[in-house]
């Protein structure tokens, strides 16, 4: 059975970036109507060519929404449940189908049923949703936490009413129309815990597309064992940028081997920027590689996504501080007009590609096989039965012949003579033999 998400390509936005929203909900704070400025953006996300959008958290929490405070509420800082549904169909009417994020490890330590733990006692029926470790003689517990960030409280995943707990919360908003669920920090999440929790949603949801926050480890083993759809892709996401900074295109082609071993068995959420790494446009060195970097992510197989800004270049270091992912969670100007003007070149070359996918749609399960190789020339075949796809990648000064000879339907390439195309000095190009 084929599903929407076989052919996704997503729009990721931050929200409580994205729209400016205060840094900490105060108590008591009033609700202050964001999300309709999101609505704004959408015709801009079909432009682009995407069809759907992975929306980053918006329900109640304290600060980064990742300590969530209510899962069944939206975040006063971005509106209300209105403003949710009517982005949600808004959305819909676009065509673009909308996956939300959860947050099913932890909980922030405001959350009700926490405090209700700490003021009932170790024999609370809330007690027994978290990891506590109560003293002898009385007093607060100390509680297990998510890498050791005291405000994120560690829920006990072997606690049925813990596997109550989320397939409510999961169903409830799939039920609401939403499309899927970003599983945040699944990886850290004992994979018995998706096994209880999953079939039911799938036996409700059948069309959800459910994406596992994996970042190392066995994916295809994650994917088999928890029954998620797919996990992100960080493998291949440090191999693009490390190998286009060192010129060591075979780790790049080391990279690919791997990823084909995986498109076995699922297809894994590509990408090269989210909202916890450093924006692509700063981490690579050399700017005129930032197509390179595109191509890549556009034409193997997965699912890809664009986290937003990428698309108009935007730059933002990761750092490991208090306050460190503001830079690579900026806010948007009021409408898509008010961007800068230097941005548009990098959105129009993600159209270009991102059409170039829609065209050739057998590229989500494409497996690629190396044509030729050195530490700053690489050439893929990108192939799915009798599909084909040449991409040549040439990040040296001088120009690459490639030996391969097709219609160039990307980028940049002349025949060289009967048996090969040659590459300009920095150069891309996507061929079709």
């Amino acid at each position: 059975m084929t599903t929407w998400h076989e052919h996704a390509i997503f729009w990721h936005v931050y929200p409580l970036g994205a729209l400016d929203a205060e840094p900490v909900l105060e108590e008591g704070a009033p609700v202050t109507h964001r999300l309709p400025r999101l609505v704004e953006w959408l015709d801009y996300a079909v432009e682009l060519g995407v069809s759907g959008l992975l929306l980053g958290p918006v329900f109640t929490s304290r600060s980064h929404g990742y300590d969530t405070i209510d899962h069944f509420e939206v975040d006063p800082r971005l509106g209300d449940r209105a403003d949710l549904d009517a982005l949600l169909a808004a959305a819909h009417d676009r065509g673009l189908k909308v996956v939300l994020d959860g947050v099913f490890n932890h909980v922030g330590s405001r959350h009700p049923l926490f405090l209700r733990a700490l003021e009932g006692g170790p024999t609370a029926p809330d007690a027994a949703l978290f990891r506590l470790t109560w003293p002898e003689g009385g007093g607060e517990p100390a509680h297990e936490s998510f890498e050791g960030h005291e405000a994120l409280v560690a829920l006990d995943h072997d606690d049925d009413g813990v596997a109550e707990l989320v397939t409510e919360v999961m169903e409830h908003w799939l039920r609401a129309g939403f499309d899927g669920w970003r599983l945040d920090a699944a990886y850290a999440v004992p994979v018995p815990f998706w096994q209880r929790v999953l079939p039911a949603v799938r036996a409700a949801h059948p069309e959800a597309y459910l994406l596992g926050e994996v970042i190392h480890g066995d994916y295809a083993g994650f994917v088999a064992g928890s029954g998620v759809d797919s996990v992100t892709q960080y493998e291949l996401w440090k191999a693009i940028w490390s190998a286009l900074n060192d010129a060591n295109l075979y780790e790049l082609d080391h990279a690919l081997t791997r990823h084909g071993e995986m498109l076995e068995t699922f297809a894994p959420q590509t990408f090269v920027g989210n909202h916890d790494v450093t924006r692509i446009a700063t981490r690579l060195t050399d700017r005129r590689h930032l197509a390179h970097a595109l191509v890549v992510l556009l034409t193997v197989g997965g699912t890809p996504s664009v986290y937003y800004g990428d698309e108009q270049a935007f730059e933002g270091v990761k750092e490991e501080r208090l306050g460190g992912d503001d830079a690579i969670r900026p806010a948007l100007p009021e409408r898509p007009a008010d961007l800068a003007p230097y941005g548009w070149d990098t959105y129009h070359l993600h159209q270009e590609l991102i059409a170039l996918r829609r065209r050739h749609p057998w590229l989500h399960r494409a497996r690629t096989a190396g044509v030729t190789l050195s530490n700053e020339v690489l050439a893929y075949e990108a192939r799915d039965g009798e599909n084909r796809l040449v991409v040549a990648l040439n990040i040296s000064d001088e120009p690459a012949e490639v030996p391969v000879v097709g219609t160039v339907v990307a980028g940049q390439a002349e025949v060289a003579g009967g048996a090969g195309t040659r590459v300009p000095a920095h150069g891309w190009a996507v061929l079709e033999p």
